[in-house]
């Protein structure tokens, strides 16, 4: 198969799809690979990485585009890289499509095979290739959130760990999920007072079993998570449903309800945000105040430490991506139903329920979309 990999044009997004140790694995496999030149420069990998590797390298992303049979990113397809996508093309990349209309209309349009990493499964009920970007998104919502906080950005002018004779900032971490508990392990690590609420009284167990005092949890009921979040001076964002829209766990209305500069941090902003006052920030620009309350939202927050987190995204994706360019995307998905599970659109069907419940549009299901 011959596999392209273009370099990210999302603003600020520094990681790449396939690292040099992937290219070579695809290599191995009897593969061509196509890196546009560059792409890797902003994870610190150089075009003379990936030529070792085998790959070759081609100038622009017009000729990724049109050579390649299967395309590899991190982000989202930008809406010029949509228009190159074509009918018969696979495409494996974070796609996030609940909250992004437009990319949506533009897939189903261009009749691309679209395999999303966040809807990607596991036999556990875990989502193998979002884990390790929401183990990076989690260990870094502290340290933004903690930037945040400083006077300077607008905060409260809270340090977390407090000092000797003054108390420690409180952290609220909404979501007990892979985010969620990776934000509350830094944020302690950090000498701050945190607390951890979820839904799930099973996930709630494990995290007082596994981390004991380390840091409290919650049950999050609609009225703890607003009582704790009136206490909270860095509020987290955790929340994911799989494929579909985040819920608003905060209004604007209960802004009103926060300390003045208090900062909310929404790892879950790709799926649309889980504060109704989010929208999606850039690093170059990453935060804004609403009603006196500092909002953090960051669309790619892994993208700012992209060595690691492209590392990480290629460790987890290189056996999917192999087993697609090995078998052909059908035969991969027909014989592994959480690879399956990542297919969003096919022949310009949308094949995710989650999605077209999201966007109010009609989807078939993926087993369905193999016949097509």
């Amino acid at each position: 198969m011959k596999i392209g990999c273009p370099k990210e044009i999302k603003p600020q997004e520094f990681r790449v799809g396939m690292t040099p140790d992937a290219v070579k694995e695809a290599v191995n496999h009897g593969h061509s690979v196509m890196i546009e030149t560059n792409a890797g420069a902003g994870a610190g990998f150089s075009d003379s990485d990936y030529v070792a590797a085998g790959a070759t390298i081609l100038g622009t992303a017009e000729e990724i585009f049109a050579q390649a049979e299967m395309i590899v990113k991190v982000k989202e397809p930008q809406a010029i890289e949509r228009k190159r996508l074509r009918d018969g093309q696979v495409l494996f990349t974070y796609l996030h499509l609940a909250p992004d209309p437009a990319q949506t209309k533009d897939l189903l349009d261009s009749g691309v095979t679209a395999i999303a990493y966040e809807t990607v499964t596991d036999d556990r009920g875990g989502l193998p290739l979002l884990a390790p970007m929401s183990e990076v998104a989690g260990r870094l919502a502290p340290q933004v959130g903690a930037w945040t906080l400083q006077k300077a950005n607008g905060g409260r002018g809270v340090l977390l760990g407090g000092v000797p004779g003054v108390l420690p900032g409180k952290v609220l971490v909404i979501g007990g999920g892979v985010v969620g508990t990776h934000a509350a392990r830094v944020a302690a690590g950090m000498g701050a007072d945190v607390t951890v609420i979820d839904r799930s009284v099973n996930r709630l167990r494990y995290l007082d079993d596994v981390f004991g005092r380390e840091f409290k949890n919650a049950y999050a009921s609609a009225g703890n998570t607003i009582a704790l979040a009136r206490e909270a001076d860095l509020i987290i964002g955790a929340v994911l449903i799989p494929g579909a829209a985040a819920p608003k766990l905060i209004s604007r209305a209960q802004l009103a309800e926060l300390k003045p500069g208090a900062a909310l941090v929404d790892v879950a902003i790709d799926q649309g945000g889980c504060f109704e006052t989010s929208h999606a920030t850039t690093h170059q620009d990453p935060i804004y105040e609403v009603d006196g309350i500092m909002h953090y939202c960051v669309a790619n927050m892994p993208g700012a430490v992209a060595r690691t987190s492209t590392q990480a995204l290629g460790n987890a994706t290189m056996p999917f991506m192999l087993a697609l360019a090995d078998k052909g995307w059908k035969q991969a998905c027909a014989e592994d139903r959480h690879l399956l599970a990542g297919l969003n659109t096919h022949k310009g069907k949308l094949t995710y329920a989650a999605v077209g419940a999201a966007l109010g549009l009609p989807t078939i299901g993926a087993t369905e979309a193999l016949a097509l």
